[in-house]
């Protein structure tokens, strides 16, 4: 992270991980707020998605309300890791993949328009690959912004209201898609996105403003790849924690530092006991085992059997399947 020592930079990947404009001209609002020129906040995103930094500027989707996704993994052999991989990451639904340290080492997220979707990808997966397939679905979240700062602190995700999915009308799938694949680096950015889809801008940035509004967007910004600022320590611990207990101990692990992500999900009886899931990331491994030792220590964890996860290897990791891709004719 020390290499942003810009502070327009340091701006850019620091201040807008959230709360994008929604403007037809929204570069030119983040310039005005940085004193500098339009086309200077463009060139250094794009350079930052051509380095690897980021992976895009676009939006992140609330789970199972406009579209829907499980958390997934394989036991595969050492010496298929990068075969199984390949599978995996063959399907447009799969949008991260990752090897980690475990007998089940490869865990991925699946994403669709609908859980049938994501059923049929898993399947492909399991026959393709020749292994059995952990299915583990979102029960509920207690933290899911997945944000990262370069000011040195503790970035807090923002208490927020469950999802008003109430509000999402037909067409607002392809609007979703297109900012999870990222806003195209354009002075207009919004006109491109309803030029593609055939509708007005107007329309577009106003449909965007609802789902934000509702939280079935959880946020747009700037999507940051964590490794290449620096927070190269990246676990996924899960805790056996008794049914009963996780409308307690869900909140308190979300309120630790170095969680930026909790949920519970439905375990698999007989192989895969595990209910409250949390992810972990620091600046180093020592800094994430300190972090999870002190989540450990607390009242509504400690004595709980838990397992960290490090993550070795990044196979993908890309926005989320919302809508089929429509092959124009």
């Amino acid at each position: 992270m020390d290499r942003f020592t810009d502070p327009i930079d340091r701006a850019l990947l620091d201040d807008w991980q959230r709360g994008f404009p929604i403007t037809p001209r929204p570069f030119l609002t983040i310039a005005e707020s940085l004193g500098t020129r339009e086309r200077d906040v463009i060139a250094r995103l794009r350079s930052k998605i051509e380095h690897g930094q980021i992976t895009r500027v676009g939006a992140t989707v609330a789970p199972n309300t406009i579209s829907a996704s499980t958390l997934a993994a394989v036991r595969a052999p050492h010496h298929r890791v990068d075969a199984v991989a390949e599978v995996i990451g063959a399907e447009p639904g799969v949008n991260h993949s990752y090897l980690r340290e475990h007998d089940w080492n490869l865990w991925f997220v699946v994403t669709g328009p609908d859980r049938a979707h994501v059923n049929e990808a898993l399947d492909r997966i399991g026959q393709g690959s020749g292994l059995q397939v952990l299915d583990l679905p979102l029960v509920r979240p207690f933290n899911l912004d997945l944000g990262f700062g370069l000011r040195g602190g503790e970035r807090r995700a923002p208490v927020a209201a469950p999802p008003d999915a109430s509000v999402i009308v037909g067409g607002d799938r392809d609007i979703v898609q297109a900012l999870t694949r990222g806003l195209p680096m354009t002075e207009h950015p919004y006109a491109e996105i309803a030029s593609a889809l055939e509708r007005d801008e107007t329309e577009i940035v106003g449909r965007i403003r609802t789902l934000v509004e509702a939280r079935v967007i959880a946020r747009l910004g700037v999507i940051v790849r964590h490794r290449a600022l620096g927070w190269r320590a990246n676990a996924m611990v899960v805790w056996d924690v008794p049914q009963d207990a996780i409308p307690t101990a869900g909140p308190a692990l979300a309120a630790q530092p170095g969680v930026t992500l909790c949920y519970e999900r439905r375990p698999v009886p007989g192989v895969w006991p595990y209910r409250l899931y949390s992810m972990f990331h620091a600046r180093s491994r020592a800094e994430a085992l300190e972090r999870l030792e002190a989540a450990a220590d607390l009242p509504e964890l400690r004595g709980v059997s838990h397992r960290a996860l490090f993550s070795s290897r990044c196979f993908k990791q890309v926005g989320a399947m919302v809508a089929e891709e429509k092959v124009k004719a």
